[in-house]
Formats: structure tokens, C-alpha cells, sequence
């Protein structure tokens, strides 16, 4: 039997006032439609409107998670600490790892993913290569221990995830497993009824040799996406790749001049002073490198990448600016006026810098720029390397498309691991030889509650929520107008509840002894697809009043024909 609810049973309280504490605008609605309920910072309380969405969306997941062939389990939320030294990400994690010890002083942690307890299983229960392949997935409660929650539940310190982790007997077995829980992925977020799209992404924490993120579109979206439709190019900001420019270097036309600029530190006052644009301006920036500092250098209109920056040689991994101590000492000026010109440094030019001429870039004096600078003359002409985030109307790799750029919100992520894991804590099988193999891993995570946030950044108007009908709380709600005053309206709400409910529809029917306009904001807020009014002069005339979530206007239909199109 369907579930179905009257709203003066279901508990249900929405405020009219946006929350004080909310930022963007799902977490706004989410309050304010009572999904959730705040307990502490990064923490939440589904109340019941808000988990019959989050149980449609486990819904989906679990079915093509299944359909891939995929096998369900339930792993612990706190493992010992024992299996992340192993791996060797105790120390490496850092702070997001919430760690704690019990009464015996035996350290754990609250799992923030769970590659390390699944690796442990494998290797205990996998012998053969021909248990291989094999995919086991959970939905887990995880725990990050963020720096600053925000967001409501797209940033949370507790969220529920989705993760898989497939074995194979090599590389070639760990392809077509990930190639899988693609297509699986792909089915879950058309299904949902969410514009999304896949791109290329840095591996992170996690690791691995490839991965790609799931990105639901919204102008919100913490992260930029570079994407082309004329060769189906798609990037996180991250990880587009830049190309080396083909243009040489213009012939010098202007003297290597030093030109007095006091306190003139940044990149715009630099332009404003000198009435330049910041594509003729040579930016410097200090990191700190394994033997010493390093400069990278890249036009002043770009902005550094820092997941490529870290891997240039040499160069410290996270990226770390250079103290001004650090840079006082090795240019002999504070930042803000270091150049590249006598700079006893390693230095790594990013391939826009090539075609710059007439440049302006720092003295490496106190208060004191370069004008007129220029390649060939002033400074050796460099190998360009790949140090910076594209922008809209860059080349995709291929050269055969344009790329723009778009807001998305991060919901699903997969990896090819490889044997990071399994090398690491001795998971392996017999191969056909009845020799010892470590198996290839994949990761694969879906973040189950924050499709419900993303879903609303994608849907919502001025009123409130737009659920994609796959994620509504209910299908429909049910307006009777006079409820508590008319017996025939109360007869007919009753009568239509039931036969909806019959017919395998989710129904709300608010039943509250409220004014019309009340209930009416309160559909629009929490987004119920589809509304019938009922009303006595609608009965009167054999008709019901119905209006789509996403339409202005509402339209009177015959009672049948109202419940074909709900059908």
C-alpha cells in the first residue's frame, strides 16, 4: 500500500522568515519548508517531509546500483585506526579526520569514506580470481570534520553517501567496472530528472590514476566547469588542460625601463597606476618548492591553478605560498614587486605568457616595476608549461571546440584506484597461474543528500521549491477549500484521497482548518507537482482545479480527465 498523509497529521512546520543562517538557496527553502532542522554546525535532523525525499532519491541509487550488478552491504561508521595507518592516510588525511579513542585508549575514527575497511574485507573474504569481478556498495552516514560548515546540508559535517569499491584481477577488468558504474551513474541522475554533466577531475585524497566528477548545473554551483558541445569536451576548472600558444614573440619596441611604483602591490592598482590592462602584465608569485622557493609566472588577467601548480617539479605538494619572510630573503624585495628579470630562482612560465611583449612586471626592488620588458632580450625564452584556469573562449584540448564555462554542483565522483589500496594492505588473489595478484580497485560515490540540496539550487522559483516528479515528497496535494464547513467538500476530499491512493499516487491532503491562500503558499513552498482544488462550486460543476508546480495559471478539469493526467 502506498503511504499517504494529512498534513494536520504529519507534523509539519514552515516558516514564512528566511533563517538568519542561511546562505544560498536551498538551504533557505530546506528550513523554511521544513526538510530539516539545524542541531548543531554542519549538523542536521531530516524531519519527515525531507527524508521521503531523501529515501526516493536512496530509492534510485539502490535500484541501478543493483541493476549493475553491484552487491549491498552495510559497513561500520567508526573504524579502528589501525587500518588508515596501514594505508598510510592516519597522517595524511589531516583535520577533516574526526578521530577519537575508547575506553581502552584504542584509537578509531568516525569514516569520512571507507576504502581502507573494504580493501580489509576483500582481502579476507576474496581468494580466487574467480570470485572477480565484484562491486560492493553501501549508503553510509560519513562524517568531515569541515572547517566551516556551510550551506545547509551541501556542506555539512554529517551527510549521507553512496559509495561502491570494485575488484578486479587487473587493469583492464578495473576499466570496464568503472566504465560501468558510469552508465549506472548516468541512468541514476536522468532518472532523478536533474540536468547534469560529467567532467574530467583531479583524483584528490582519495587517488587513483583517473576519475570524473557528476556535476549538477546551477548558477550557485561551488565549482566552474569548462565544457565544449562541439567536440563534448567537459572539465572540472581544475583539470582543464591548457595548450601551448603558437605564436613567437613580437620584436621589442619599447626600452627596459624602471619606473618608481609606491605601495602598488596588486595586479589592478599595478594597471590603474600605469594605465595598462592586465594581459600586458607579467605576474610573479613564490611557492615553496623541496630546495628552496619557486616562481611561477602567468599573465596578470589569469589566475593561478593550483592542482597543476603542485606538480610542476620541485614544487611542495598542497601548493603553500611563500612566507614574505621567504620572499624578502631570496628577491630581496617584499611581494607585490618581485619579477622574473636576475631572479635566482626555478622558474615556470605558463604557456599564455608566450606572444607578450612590451610587459610590465616586477624590479625585485622595494616600490619599483619593470616597463617594456620583453623575451629574447630581457629574459631567456622560456618552455611554457600548463599552470593556469581556463576561461570561456580557450581552445579544448583537441583545438576543435570553444570552451564555455558553467557553475555545477559536485554529486557523484568515481575513480580508478588502481592498487593503491590493495597493494598497500596485501589485498590479493590467485591468478589462473596459482600465483599471488593484487586486484585493481575502483571508487565510486554518490552524495545522497546533497543531490537534495543540488535538486533545489537546479529547481525552485520566488515561491518556493520545483521538485522533478522523481524526488517529490508526495505526488500530489490535495486543496480542499471550506473543509471544516462543508460536509460535501469533506465528503469528496475523502473520496479523492482514497481512490488517488488506490491508484498508487503519494497524496498530501491539507487538511487543515486554514485559509485558502495559506495552503496555497505552503504547496508552492514545499513543490508538490501537481495540486487539485476542491471547492464547492468546482463540485457543482463536476470539476476539480488543477495546476502544475511549474505553471502560472491553474485550469478547471472534469474529475476523470484530472485523474488521467495525474496517471
Amino acid at each position: 500500500m502506498v503511504e499517504t498523509m494529512r498534513f494536520s497529521e504529519f507534523g509539519l512546520t514552515t516558516l514564512k522568515e528566511v533563517p538568519s543562517d542561511a546562505e544560498i538557496i536551498s538551504h533557505k527553502l530546506m528550513l523554511r519548508a521544513g526538510l530539516i532542522r539545524r542541531l548543531a554546525s554542519g549538523l542536521f535532523t531530516w524531519m519527515p517531509l525531507g527524508l521521503r525525499v531523501l529515501r526516493k532519491v536512496e530509492a534510485v541509487v539502490r535500484e541501478e546500483m543493483n541493476r549493475a550488478g553491484a552487491l549491498e552491504l552495510l559497513m561500520p561508521a567508526v573504524q579502528p585506526a589501525e587500518l588508515w595507518q596501514e594505508s598510510g592516510r592516519w597522517d595524511q588525511y589531516g583535520p577533516l579526520l574526526l578521530r577519537m579513542s575508547d575506553r581502552h585508549s584504542r584509537d578509531y575514527c568516525f569514516g569520512p569514506t571507507h576504502e581502507e575497511v573494504i580493501t580489509d574485507i576483500a582481502r579476507r573474504e576474496l581468494r580466487s580470481y574467480k570470485q572477480l569481478p565484484i562491486n560492493y556498495y553501501q549508503i553510509q552516514t560519513k562524517f568531515r570534520d569541515e572547517i566551516r560548515p556551510r550551506f545547509g546540508v551541501m556542506r555539512s559535517r554529517e551527510f549521507i553517501m553512496k559509495d561502491a569499491y570494485s575488484f578486479d584481477i587487473d587493469k583492464q577488468g578495473m576499466e570496464a567496472s568503472y566504465q560501468r558504474m558510469h552508465s549506472a551513474y548516468t541512468a541514476i541522475f536522468e532518472r532523478l530528472g536533474l540536468k547534469f554533466r560529467v567532467v574530467d577531475a583531479d583524483s584528490g585524497e582519495i587517488g587513483g590514476s583517473r576519475s570524473q566528477e557528476f556535476h549538477v548545473l546551477a548558477d550557485s554551483g561551488e565549482d566552474a566547469i569548462a565544457y565544449s558541445d562541439a567536440d563534448n569536451y567537459a572539465s572540472n576548472i581544475e583539470t582543464a588542460t591548457t595548450t601551448p600558444v603558437a605564436a613567437g614573440y613580437p620584436d621589442a619596441k619599447e626600452e627596459l625601463q624602471q619606473v618608481a611604483t609606491p605601495g602598488v602591490k596588486t595586479i589592478e592598482a599595478l594597471c590603474e597606476f600605469l594605465k595598462t590592462d592586465a594581459s600586458r602584465v607579467l605576474k610573479t608569485l613564490i611557492v615553496d618548492g623541496t630546495d628552496g622557493p619557486v616562481a611561477l609566472l602567468l599573465r596578470g588577467d589569469h589566475e593561478l591553478n593550483a592542482v597543476k601548480a603542485q606538480k610542476m617539479p620541485g614544487v611542495v605538494s598542497p601548493l603553500t605560498m611563500a612566507s614574505p619572510e621567504v620572499i624578502a630573503k631570496a628577491t630581496g624585495c617584499g611581494p607585490g614587486f618581485v619579477g622574473p628579470i636576475g631572479l635566482g630562482m626555478p622558474l615556470f612560465f605558463d604557456h599564455a605568457t608566450v606572444g607578450m611583449s612590451d610587459f610590465v612586471c616586477g624590479a625585485n626592488k622595494k616600490d619599483m616595476h619593470y616597463t617594456g620588458a620583453n623575451f629574447g632580450r630581457d629574459l631567456a625564452i622560456p618552455t611554457t608549461v600548463d599552470l593556469r584556469n581556463v576561461v570561456a573562449g580557450d581552445p579544448t584540448p583537441d583545438g576543435n571546440g570553444t570552451l564555455s564555462i558553467a557553475r555545477g554542483i559536485e554529486v557523484g565522483h568515481i575513480f580508478q584506484l588502481g592498487t593503491k589500496y590493495s597493494e598497500a594492505m596485501s589485498a590479493t588473489v590467485q591468478d589462473p597461474e596459482g600465483k599471488n595478484q593484487v586486484m585493481s580497485m575502483g571508487c565510486y560515490g554518490i552524495g545522497i543528500s546533497r543531490i537534495v540540496g543540488a535538486a533545489i539550487e537546479q529547481n525552485h522559483d520566488e515561491a518556493g521549491i520545483i521538485w522533478p516528479a522523481p524526488l517529490a515528497p508526495f505526488d500530489v496535494v490535495l486543496v480542499p477549500i471550506n473543509l471544516h464547513r462543508s460536509e460535501a467538500v469533506r465528503t469528496a476530499a475523502d473520496a479523492l484521497y482514497r481512490e488517488l491512493r488506490e491508484r498508487g499516487l503519494d497524496v498530501l491532503l491539507d487538511d487543515r482548518d486554514a485559509r485558502p491562500g495559506v495552503k496555497f503558499a505552503d504547496a508552492e513552498l514545499i513543490g508538490i507537482p501537481h495540486r487539485l482544488v476542491i471547492s464547492e462550486r468546482g463540485l457543482a460543476a463536476g470539476e476539480l482545479e488543477y495546476r502544475h508546480r511549474r505553471e502560472s495559471e491553474s485550469r478547471n478539469l472534469k474529475r476523470e480527465d484530472a485523474l488521467k493526467l495525474l496517471e
